[in-house]
């Protein structure tokens, strides 16, 4: 019979007391969340200066975006191309490859680093100066994950707190501090990132993350991103016949849209596919120039990242504005696209959580019930987040801290479920199989990084584990 002894509180508190090693590694840490934090925070001042920028460019000289985008989107290929090629793309897969088992620790420097991080946020603000449909939300991800990175040379050789468990902090922190979600950081660290947490020091990683978000609300406030759902007292059934249809309208459409990044990222044997591999920068410049058209034919509601569009639909001053019922949508989800496909840095939650805005809206004019609207859009939103991230938890944490809709927790969790649900019958996880390409640049690790994977084969192209993916490939 094994007995159990209570912990002997004075011997403990003289062992923490007499070793102060672990102390200066716990506020290093600290410090590096701080700083990931603070990064971030730049880095959402430098892209609101830059949305401005175009702002004021598109309404006083309209035609001149069909010249300064495809340029722009040309300069930061090549820039991203020939020098940094791990900024490229949203910045999660690359967090995501260097935490596969399969990266050695001498390699992680190919998917995040400080030089990295720095690249990421300029070359994404410069982005959103084209007028890109890209969010900043994601690079911030790889942006903190570099910084935390980075302090592991100042830790001791016997420290618990290891690079794997910094990469998942600085991810987890990017998103909590560009969200200004906490929570919303704390689960994507565990949904999408984390395997395995190191017990000793997964107390240490959680406080990091939450100061790094503490870090954005103390320069922004603690407002919430879109402000607060107004919800109807009393909704009852009535909300279930809509809301229902809005999840499985983003379900589906979610999971279109990524199998075709996925698969236009993968490349195939079609003329642009062909023309990209080839002419990358010319390819960049047309992407940039398509999405122009479509910025202008909508009156620049699909530009930057959404956010404008996404909180006016909230609030209830877009409707029959700048908003076009049934074809926003898919200009919004083209634009995104083809933004992604061309190679510039940036990433996609911030213009998905915009397209499932304008989901829900649709439906709520389409069943004529304006009073559920914003429900609907906060439904629509949490839905198609999941769908394309294939990480419902997180989704709908994020949505319900961003518009304080803790009265609608059910309605977004149940959301964000059955839309990943449906996704899933769809597409394959998004972020784990553009990590699956990152993981082929280990390859000409020697020799020097190719500047983008190369298509993968079809027999690859279903692999779950990205870990195995890389494994199978030529």
């Amino acid at each position: 019979m094994q007995h159990h002894h209570e912990p002997d509180i004075l011997r403990n508190l003289r062992a923490e007391l007499v070793d102060w090693r672990p102390w200066l590694d716990r506020a290093i840490v600290l410090a590096a969340a701080a700083a990931a934090g603070l990064l971030v925070v730049g880095f959402t001042l430098l892209t609101n200066q830059a949305l401005a920028l175009f702002e004021r460019l598109w309404r006083h000289s309209p035609w001149a975006i069909f010249v300064t985008g495809p340029l722009c989107a040309a300069a930061i290929v090549w820039v991203t191309r020939r020098f940094i090629p791990g900024a490229g793309g949203s910045g999660i897969p690359q967090v995501m490859a260097a935490l596969d088992t399969a990266t050695p620790t001498q390699q992680y420097g190919l998917f995040v680093s400080l030089r990295i991080s720095l690249a990421k946020v300029l070359l994404s603000a410069a982005g959103l100066l084209a007028g890109l449909s890209i969010g900043r939300e994601g690079p911030s991800v790889q942006v903190a994950a570099g910084v935390m990175l980075s302090a592991r040379r100042w830790l001791s050789r016997r420290t618990v707190i290891n690079a794997h468990g910094l990469l998942v902090a600085g991810g987890a922190a990017g998103v909590a501090a560009a969200f200004n979600t906490p929570l919303g950081g704390v689960m994507f660290a565990i949904e999408q990132l984390s395997r395995t947490l190191n017990q000793r020091s997964s107390g240490l990683l959680i406080a990091a993350i939450v100061l790094a978000g503490l870090i954005a609300v103390s320069v922004f406030g603690n407002l919430t991103y879109f402000g607060v759902v107004r919800v109807p007292q009393a909704m009852d059934w009535e909300l279930l016949g809509p809301g229902l249809l809005v999840t499985l309208l983003a379900g589906a459409l979610g999971g279109l849209f990524a199998r075709l990044l996925i698969a236009s990222t993968a490349g195939s044997a079609d003329r642009f596919s062909a023309w990209r591999q080839r002419y990358p920068i010319r390819f960049a410049a047309g992407c940039a120039l398509a999405v122009a058209v479509i910025g202008t034919v909508t009156g620049g509601a699909t530009f930057g990242s959404g956010y404008e569009h996404t909180r006016g639909l909230l609030e209830g001053t877009h409707d029959g504005g700048d908003h076009l019922p049934g074809l926003f949508v898919l200009l919004k989800l083209l634009a995104t696209w083809l933004s992604a496909w061309s190679g510039v840095p940036g990433g996609m939650f911030a213009p998905s959580l915009s397209i499932g805005a304008g989901l829900g809206q649709d439906v709520s004019t389409l069943v004529q019930s304006p009073a559920l609207a914003p429900a609907l859009i906060a439904m629509g939103m949490a839905a198609f987040l999941a769908a394309v991230t294939q990480a419902p938890i997180t989704a709908f944490i994020i949505v319900m801290e961003m518009v304080a809709g803790h009265t609608m927790v059910l309605s977004l969790m149940a959301s964000a479920m059955l839309a990943s649900l449906v996704s899933r019958q769809i597409s394959r996880p998004l972020y784990e199989s553009l990590a699956a390409l990152q993981l082929r640049r280990l390859e000409g690790a020697g020799a020097g990084a190719p500047a983008e994977a190369p298509p993968v084969e079809p027999a690859t192209a279903h692999a779950a584990d990205p870990s195995q993916a890389a494994k199978r490939l030529p």
